[in-house]
């Protein structure tokens, strides 16, 4: 099929079409790892965003559902310069794309683009699939709102609360996009876990006694998460609070910190991070915006720093009992430098 992708800024690149034919809209976004492409696919976190995987070739162990971290795709489109047609298993991207409507691009020069992006900022961007009329993808993209302007978060979390069983500690869970080995991270420690939506009220969440307060990863920008940063300042000092990813975002806009939006991001399972000891760790990140780290309040003190541009990668306030990472400690199709580090020191800390 014929595609095109064309962005803001003007420029539009032809391709190969996979999947389905239509239309996709989203911020354009790159990630840097070789594998777990399903991974990223179905993080929640991709939501609004049409993902741009670097290395040269996906798809080459097909798909296995094992390694979604949700039931769906959530990033709008896909871009590749080759999907692989002859995996080790089955099914294939392709044929996993055009069985579930999902639309991807392929045959571009994704260097040109991940340079550009590097370059430029990350852009909007529209994917046409069963057309390559260039001019028309780039009008569309400049026509939708920046993601700032896109509450995304409510189609990403859980509807009505759910709890799962445990027989270890009880975690109450803000779920703005939760990938699923986050809550398999959690229930390998025998927690019993409740899971709230995006927009649950303190004294809801107070309601079942919970042991900690667990904040996930999202989608957007973080400062629309009102609710999630309303709740987690009621609640910040009488118990204990840990987050990942958008969980440390919401946690410092709670103690009065601010957020800004990265000129590209952090996408990849080869972050390195310095922890405040010195030590370097490998880590997964998916990620757009971050906390200005002077911004935070007396009290809090950095954890880990991105060893490439320095921006915070965690923080704690030990007189709040407060816990936050950016990076993924519980990465699936990632490095697993950090999960004994985060949720292990969590659990000893609760026993």
């Amino acid at each position: 099929m014929k595609a095109v992708l064309g962005l803001e800024d003007g420029t539009y690149v032809a391709g190969e079409g996979f999947g389905s034919e239509g239309e996709c809209s989203g911020e354009l976004v790159f990630t840097t790892q070789m594998s777990g492409y399903m991974e990223a696919l179905t993080d929640p976190s991709y939501h609004g965003q049409i993902l741009m995987f670097t290395f040269p070739t996906i798809g080459n162990y097909g798909v296995d559902p094992k390694n979604f971290q949700h039931p769906k795709v959530w990033a709008q489109g896909c871009v590749a310069r080759e999907i692989c047609r002859a995996p080790e298993s089955e099914p294939s991207v392709i044929h996993y794309f055009e069985e579930n409507g999902l639309l991807g691009i392929q045959g571009v020069d994704t260097r040109m683009l991940t340079i550009k992006t590097r370059q430029e900022g990350a852009l909007r961007a529209t994917l046409v699939v069963g057309d390559d009329n260039g001019e028309y993808a780039v009008a569309c993209a400049r026509n939708i709102p920046p993601i700032s302007d896109r509450d995304l978060i409510p189609a990403v979390s859980c509807r009505a609360p759910y709890h799962i069983e445990g027989s270890g500690r009880r975690i109450a869970v803000i779920d703005l996009g939760i990938k699923k080995n986050m809550i398999i991270s959690l229930r390998n420690r025998h927690a019993d876990i409740h899971v709230f939506p995006y927009n649950t009220p303190a004294d809801e969440v107070a309601a079942c006694r919970p042991d900690a307060l667990f904040i996930s990863n999202g989608p957007g920008d973080p400062v629309l998460a009102r609710e999630a940063i309303r709740c987690i300042s009621d609640l910040a000092g009488t118990l204990p609070i840990y987050g990942i990813c958008m969980g440390i975002q919401v946690c410092g806009l709670a103690l009065g910190g601010s957020t800004y939006k990265m000129k590209f991001g952090h996408r990849g399972s080869n972050q390195p991070v310095r922890y405040k000891d010195g030590t370097i760790y490998i880590t997964t990140q998916n990620h757009g915006f971050t906390v200005a780290a002077d911004s935070l309040p007396e009290g809090c003190g950095v954890l880990y720093s991105n060893v490439n541009d320095g921006t915070l990668e965690g923080f704690e306030n030990e007189y709040l009992d407060i816990t936050c990472v950016q990076f993924h400690p519980e990465a699936h199709g990632g490095p697993h430098d950090t999960e004994i580090p985060f949720f292990d020191t969590m659990f000893r800390r609760l026993s």
